[in-house]
């Protein structure tokens, strides 16, 4: 880590009494920076007002977000931020106190060292075991309680697997453990709902509005585990990472790539800028 900020000050801790440590009070988001630039910052601020709305957070000004997450870009030249907004330092309890006090962190990284071949070639994926509970109310955010995510990534120590695909107990295919998932089938773009689990990520949404704006038929459906070896293409993506497509699922091998290229031709001729 290059340097946090807490509340806008350079700092190394937090007080033992906020409830992020407690109960995972809070949201956060991941940000790419590049050419000293946050991508897509304000799908990030808007998704981040959200989530604090949904778990009744007393707002942040997103101009004071917008403003302190750019100056860190500059200061970070390359890497990636991640934003936290918690609930703030409370009693023991659940009951959220009645005049909260949020706290702000961000915390500037170095750029991910990820094999180059996984952008150039693809990557491998796997099904993971670890299923998905549903959760209307939280599905979408990108809340603090990432136990699912942690459980499951914990299932597969072999490095040249990239990411591992989480379903819920339906057998419904949800999302990896820490991206997106886009299914080609035909003349068909689909990705999994995230109505009742999930994260509805930033990258996702660029996805889409690119796939719409070129005239590419899109959905957003239940998606079945039978689906993803009759697929063209799978695609996984994420802030950081962008767009993946998946080269192999557990011995099956994926050589088709037109719409892989066709939607990062885009992504890149966005600048990490919104689509107009």
């Amino acid at each position: 880590m290059r340097f946090a900020l807490v509340d806008g000050t350079p700092a190394t801790s937090i007080p033992i009494d906020d409830r992020a440590l407690h109960y995972g009070d809070g949201l956060f988001e991941t940000i790419a920076v590049r050419a000293a630039r946050p991508e897509f910052l304000s799908y990030h601020v808007e998704r981040l007002a959200r989530g604090i709305e949904a778990l009744a957070i007393p707002p942040q000004h997103p101009d004071v977000l917008e403003r302190e997450v750019a100056t860190a870009a500059t200061k970070l030249g390359e890497g990636t931020l991640k934003l936290i907004v918690t609930r703030g330092s409370a009693e023991r309890g659940y009951r959220a106190p009645q005049h909260a006090r949020p706290r702000r962190l961000l915390l500037g990284y170095e750029p991910a060292s990820l094999p180059p071949s996984w952008l150039s070639e693809g990557v491998r994926v796997r099904m993971c075991s670890t299923r998905l509970g549903h959760q209307p109310r939280l599905a979408g955010l990108k809340h603090l309680n990432r136990l699912e995510q942690i459980l499951a990534r914990s299932e597969w120590q072999d490095p040249t697997i990239a990411e591992g695909l989480m379903m819920d107990e339906a057998d419904n295919v949800i999302c990896a453990t820490s991206a997106n998932l886009f299914v080609v089938r035909g003349r068909e773009l689909a990705t999994p709902r995230v109505d009742r689990a999930g994260v509805a990520g930033v990258m996702r949404r660029v996805v889409l509005e690119l796939a719409v704006r070129d005239g590419l038929t899109v959905a957003e459906r239940t998606v079945q585990r039978s689906e993803l070896l009759d697929a063209s293409e799978l695609m996984l993506s994420n802030s950081v990472i962008g767009l993946w497509r998946v080269r192999e699922l557990e011995g099956r091998m994926f050589s088709d790539e037109a719409m892989w290229r066709r939607l990062s031709t885009a992504i890149a001729a966005c600048g990490g800028r919104s689509p107009e």
